[in-house]
C-alpha cells in the first residue's frame, strides 16, 4: 500500500492529474466541434500542462532550497524535464499556427509565475486576478486551441463554447479556493476572504447557470450531452466543498470530473 500511495501522490504532485484534466477538456471540445482529435495536439497539450504547471508550482522552491531538494521534488524535475523535452518534440509535429496561438497562453503562465518586473507582482500574487487568468489559459488552450488546429471560422456556437468552458473553469475553482482560504495571505483578496465561503459558493453556482444559458444561445447538440454531467457534478462539488475538506478533494476528485465528462460524452455519442 505504501507504494501505490506514493505512486498516487506523484500522480498529483507532478500534475499528470491536471494535464489529463486539460486533455479530457480538449479531446471534449473536439468531439463536440465534430473534429478529429490529432494526436500529436493532445500531446503537445498534455505535456505542455505539465510542463506549465510544474514551473508554476516548483520553480521558486526550486531556486530557494536547490541544495536540500528531497528526492519527491527532484524526481518530479526530471520527469518536467522530460515532459518539456516531449512538448518540444510535438511543438514540430503540429502546425506552425497552432504554436503561434500558444504564444499568449504561454506568457500568461510564464507572467503568472514570474513578476514583468522585478518589483512587480507576478499575476498569481496579484489581488483577485489568479483565478481569472487560470479559466482564461484553460479556455484557450481547451477552446481555442482546438478550434485553430481544425482551421475553424469564428461562430457563435465557438464562442458560445470559449464563454462555456472559461466561466466552468471559474466554477471548478471554488473548491481549491474555499481549500486554500487558511493558506492563502490576506492581500490575496480571494472571493472566499472578500465574501466568504457561502457567497463564494453561490457565485459558483450562478457560472453554472450563465453556463447553461448560454447554450440557448446557439451551441452543438453534442454539448447538451457534456453538460449534462458536467454541470450539475461540478455544483454538487461546490456545494460539498469545504475549508476542511479531504486534501485530495479538490485536487482528484474535483480535477478529474472533466476527464469523467468526457468519458461519458465518448459513450452517449
Amino acid at each position: 500500500m505504501g507504494v501505490l500511495r506514493e505512486c498516487f501522490r506523484f500522480y498529483i504532485n507532478s500534475s499528470i492529474h491536471v494535464a489529463l484534466a486539460v486533455l479530457a477538456f480538449t479531446a471534449s471540445t473536439c468531439m463536440i466541434l465534430g473534429v478529429p482529435a490529432e494526436t500529436d495536439v493532445l500531446g503537445f497539450i498534455f505535456f505542455g500542462t505539465i510542463t506549465g504547471y510544474n514551473f508554476v508550482k516548483y520553480a521558486g522552491i526550486a531556486q530557494l532550497h536547490h541544495r536540500s531538494l528531497t528526492s519527491t521534488l527532484k524526481t518530479i524535475q526530471l520527469f518536467s524535464l522530460l515532459s518539456f523535452v516531449a512538448c518540444v518534440y510535438f511543438v514540430f509535429q503540429i502546425k506552425w499556427t497552432i504554436v503561434l496561438a500558444c504564444v499568449p497562453l504561454g506568457l500568461l503562465t510564464f507572467f503568472y509565475a514570474v513578476p514583468l518586473f522585478p518589483s512587480a507582482k507576478n499575476l498569481r500574487t496579484t489581488p483577485t486576478l489568479k483565478v481569472f487568468v487560470i479559466a482564461g489559459v484553460w479556455a484557450g488552450t481547451t477552446v481555442y486551441l482546438p478550434k485553430v488546429a481544425a482551421n475553424l471560422d469564428w461562430t457563435v456556437e465557438i464562442l458560445v463554447l470559449l464563454v462555456q468552458r472559461f466561466l466552468i473553469v471559474l466554477a471548478l475553482i471554488v473548491p481549491f479556493e474555499i481549500r486554500d482560504l487558511a493558506f492563502d495571505a490576506k492581500n490575496l483578496a480571494t472571493l472566499p476572504q472578500l465574501l466568504g465561503v457561502k457567497q463564494t459558493k453561490m457565485i459558483g453556482y450562478f457560472l453554472l447557470l450563465v453556463a447553461l444559458g448560454s447554450n440557448l444561445m446557439g451551441s452543438y447538440s453534442t454539448n447538451w450531452i457534456f453538460l449534462g454531467f458536467q454541470l450539475p457534478v461540478t455544483a454538487l462539488a461546490i456545494y460539498c466543498s469545504g475549508k476542511d475538506q479531504n486534501s485530495y478533494y479538490a485536487s482528484f476528485w474535483v480535477e478529474g470530473i472533466p476527464v469523467v465528462s468526457w468519458f461519458l460524452l465518448m459513450l452517449f455519442t
